[in-house]
């Protein structure tokens, strides 16, 4: 069985500088999304789903400055410097998510093949529609593997958030991840994604907007 593309996460030094660099990249305003307590990051997020990629969004966040201090790392590396300093230049695509119905067993595998996905964590929060809940691998550092080329899983316990989001008028065309392990590659089976190997950005994700075609690309 292949595994979907859940979400593209665009990392922004605070939610205000991802909303306006939405509107000027991408030429829509992002959705509402929420705030993470155990991570202390908050959202906005943007449908971009097609039959090829059913229920994909885009998430961008950033570290919520009304958070209290964190007992751990927060996720995507968001609390790497060198990360924090690039972002002040302009937000970034910097991971995808895909979605499994089988966590745990893909772990496993992942771990077997020796690379450590992280350990499962139980998150959620509220909106409007109702309790948002999933489950997903998060290294013990926060650290992302591959440059942010190999996949964090979730796993989504009910209502999906893309279910509630209004079609935003852009779409994902291609998604390319470079640098992804050979065992990763087996293991996962990404669906409609093209793995590489070689030089180049760890992530390119071409997609469509009312103005053309936008490609965004990871440092």
């Amino acid at each position: 069985m292949t595994l979907p593309v859940d979400h593209l996460v665009v990392a922004a030094a605070t939610l205000e500088q991802g909303v306006a660099w939405c509107e000027a990249t991408l030429g829509v305003t992002p959705g509402p999304g929420g705030r993470h307590a155990l991570f202390g990051t908050h959202n906005r997020l943007l449908k971009i789903a097609t039959p090829v990629y059913p229920d994909a969004y885009l998430e961008i966040i950033a570290v919520d400055p009304a958070a209290p201090p964190q007992r751990l790392p927060r996720w995507f590396g968001l609390d790497d410097p060198a990360l924090q300093q690039r972002l002040l230049e302009s937000p970034r695509l910097i991971h995808v998510v895909v979605r499994t119905g089988t966590l745990g067993a893909h772990r496993r595998s992942l771990v077997a093949a020796g690379l450590d996905p992280g350990e499962p964590i139980q998150a959620s929060r509220e909106t409007p529609q109702g309790r948002l809940a999933w489950q997903i691998l998060v290294r013990a550092d926060g650290r992302l593997l591959c440059g942010g080329a190999l996949p964090t899983l979730i796993q989504w316990e009910g209502r999906h958030p893309a279910a509630r989001l209004p079609d935003s008028g852009v779409t994902l065309r291609a998604l390319a991840l470079n640098g992804v392990p050979a065992a990763a590659r087996e293991l996962l089976q990404l669906r409609q994604v093209q793995v590489q190997s070689g030089f180049g950005p760890a992530l390119s994700a071409t997609l469509a907007t009312p103005s053309g075609d936008v490609i965004l690309e990871s440092a």
